[in-house]
């Protein structure tokens, strides 16, 4: 998946006082974070499993994707916009 972000010429100065490769820097920040919600859904979602007495998927991917089919994870977006 690729996104493309804007920085004023400012903000990209600013980064590049901070970061030796900002591309890289970047793509690090959102990975990272990416982890970490994927650890946060997968505690979740093995919570879920042994709870339901089912059988929990062998990959962090698929149990992901079953939080999500099983109606146990929202997107932030779907949380913010039905409160």
């Amino acid at each position: 998946m690729n996104y493309t972000i804007t920085l004023t010429e400012t903000e990209k100065a600013a980064l590049e006082y901070v970061a030796y490769d900002t591309q890289e820097w970047i793509q690090h920040s959102a990975t990272e974070r990416a982890r970490i919600a994927i650890d946060e859904v997968v505690k979740l979602a093995v919570e879920k499993f042994l709870e339901a007495n089912q059988t929990i998927p062998g990959s962090k991917e698929e149990i992901v994707a079953a939080a999500y089919s099983n109606g146990w994870i929202q997107t932030a977006k779907y949380r913010t916009d039905n409160v």
